[in-house]
């Protein structure tokens, strides 16, 4: 009976990578190895943790390994391993596609970057890096328990062929048909046992399994988290396997605890955020070991949401080795782990050179904040990592122990300012009096900071104070007269803009401006209030408060004019009052119920000016 082979077509964003793959050029083409062989070790972990499992499967773990097999004269290179291996459809679904979100974002990022190998790998992709140095690809591989295996073979050209295969082995194969040795384009000979040598022992010395070639073992197999005497390269390795990144950390910190509780942990900081890091589809947290033997990839237990960009290793010497994820986020032991890993992270950062902290947090800072709203245990902590624009500086940010350094005699409050960006915030109108008396704002631009400020009451003792919202006193005392002068106004604004408006009162907070309009103290700010509407949730109307510069011409004019015009029917001073009202939400951002209303009241009013 004939095998049938049938041919399929890549997924189209895989297809764009693979020509990218073999028609870009590369700084280093070697690593193309380290990724076969970091695939290969995830296969032996998974089938060693699977044979623990399930005792009904018939598998041999007694000789796990990853194995190199070089054909000179027929230039080619296989990986070979015993593990898990894969099925026809996981054959397909794991590299006929790329089944990761956020592809032609990455496609695009590929396409513009000039050092297009530090983008490689950030999406799983590392297969594909055999296309740097092969013409052609063929993969054999059996799963675990199977009877049948697949053989997969492509040229990367947009198709490739499937068929099964009846007597291959336990474990996966990859074999690579050598592109011609061109030294000049950084493409050796990948059959050389001198060349295999060096670039395991540069990349994959750490495996926890044996890379062999003929009778050699060619990497030390020694767990990196257990070595205090490891070197930055090897650190940076050994990240690059976990993360698949090609990048150097930005940070690497090692923790080791004995007594009631033992682990060894290894963590590093991304100096890049992944394209992935606010997808809801996104894998999170560090692999978890117990007794040097794999339990999971991406331990979520071990490490909260907002640090979900943290790598690394946690090895623990008490666990059982068959954990679940539902068990371990009950287990005590692991979350005692979890807390010190937490303080451990956020000290780390605390204490990093500036030139570091600022990239940190130039690429995960959205994401530590989040921490604000979940983690009350470690918010001063958090607090005191966050740097935020200030209208001290246009340049740099500031942290909120530099701001409170710079606090004004007898200042309680840290104030501060949301908006949608720093232009719109700088050109707020709630910022006049503060800008004019040497108040410093934070300005606050990210969406989750219309959410943290109201739920972390301070820091330092200090109390945060939205410029918008609620009463501010800039003034040494208020002005009864002036008080008395406006009342009349004050009255008849609030009955004409009943529908707008909960209350009109004289501000202290404006210099040039005529009006602004202000929440009061508990309000939803008109950002949130837009949120939870655009997540299909109901919200009344909130009415808002406004607020009058009792010293602007345009606002003395409407007084004096009201005052003129005695009883309640004033049409012409109405349409006045609704472009007053209307001219100050314009001016902090927001929006018009009805635009066409107010251009043409402005049109007719502007056109009796002239």
């Amino acid at each position: 009976m004939t095998a049938q082979v049938e041919t399929l077509e890549f997924q189209s964003e895989a297809r764009q990578l693979l020509q990218l793959m073999i028609h870009s050029v590369y700084s280093n083409k070697d690593t193309f190895l380290r990724e076969l062989i970091s695939n290969a070790s995830d296969a032996l972990d998974k089938l060693r943790l699977e044979a623990f499992r399930d005792k009904e499967l018939d598998v041999d773990t007694s000789d796990l390994h990853v194995e190199l097999e070089t054909d000179p004269v027929a230039r080619t290179l296989t990986v070979r391993d015993n593990g898990i291996g894969m099925s026809r459809d996981e054959v397909i679904s794991l590299i006929g596609t790329i089944a990761k979100s956020g592809t032609a974002e990455f496609l695009a990022k590929l396409k513009e970057n000039q050092q297009n190998d530090e983008l490689i790998g950030q999406f799983g992709v590392g297969f594909y890096s055999s296309f740097m140095v092969a013409d052609k690809v063929t993969l054999v591989t059996r799963k675990a328990g199977a009877t049948e295996g697949v053989r997969w073979e492509s040229s990367g050209e947009g198709t490739y062929t499937i068929e099964p295969a009846e007597d291959a082995p336990q474990g996966t194969a990859v074999t690579l048909h050598l592109k011609p040795e061109d030294t000049e384009d950084r493409l050796y000979d990948y059959t050389d046992k001198a060349k295999l040598t060096e670039i395991v022992k540069r990349y994959s010395d750490f495996i926890t399994w044996p890379v062999r070639l003929g009778e050699d073992t060619l990497n030390s197999m020694k767990a990196l988290w257990a070595r205090s005497d490891a070197t930055e390269e090897e650190h940076t390795e050994f990240y690059k396997h976990i993360s698949h990144d090609w990048q150097a950390p930005l940070e690497t910190f090692r923790l080791q605890a004995e007594g009631t509780f033992e682990y060894q942990a290894l963590l590093f900081l991304p100096a890049k955020a992944p394209f992935d890091l606010f997808m809801r589809e996104r894998k999170r947290g560090v692999q978890l070991y117990v007794k040097r033997v794999f339990i999971m990839d991406d331990c979520e237990a071990l490490m909260p949401e907002y640090l979900r960009f943290v790598k690394g290793v946690v090895d623990a010497q008490d666990l059982s080795l068959n954990v679940s994820r539902e068990i371990l986020q009950q287990d005590r032991q692991i979350e005692r782990i979890r807390r010190r890993l937490v303080k451990k992270v956020l000290q780390t950062v605390k204490a990093l050179p500036a030139e570091k902290y600022e990239t940190f947090w130039g690429e995960f800072g959205k994401a530590v904040k989040e921490g604000l709203l979940d983690d009350t245990e470690n918010r001063e902590a958090i607090l005191e990592i966050c740097s935020f624009d200030s209208t001290h500086s246009a340049e740099g940010q500031t942290k909120l122990a530099e701001y409170v350094e710079r606090m004004k005699d007898g200042q309680e409050h840290i104030y501060y300012l949301t908006g949608d960006s720093r232009t719109a915030v700088e050109n707020s109108p709630h910022l006049e009096a503060f800008q004019a008396k040497g108040y410093e704002v934070l300005v606050l631009t990210d969406p989750i900071d219309e959410m943290w400020v109201d739920a972390v009451p301070e820091f330092d003792g200090r109390k945060f104070q939205s410029i918008a919202k609620g009463q501010v006193d800039l003034e040494d005392e208020k002005d009864p007269e002036q008080e008395k002068e406006f009342e009349g106004l004050l009255t008849w604004l609030k009955s004409t803009l009943d529908e707008q408006v909960k209350e009109v009162r004289l501000s202290s907070r404006l210099t040039t401006s005529p009006a602004c309009i202000v929440g009061d103290t508990y309000d939803l700010t008109p950002t949130l209030e837009k949120m939870y509407r655009s997540m299909g949730q109901p919200m009344p109307q909130i009415k808002r408060i406004l607020e009058l510069n009792p010293k602007h011409e345009f606002v003395l004019a409407l007084r004096d004019a009201q005052a003129r015009e005695p009883g309640e029917d004033k049409p012409d001073l109405a349409e006045v009052a609704e472009l007053l009202y209307g001219m100050a939400l314009l001016a902090e951002g927001g929006d018009l119920a009805d635009p066409s209303r107010f251009t043409k009241l402005m049109a007719t009013r502007l056109s009796k000016t002239l």
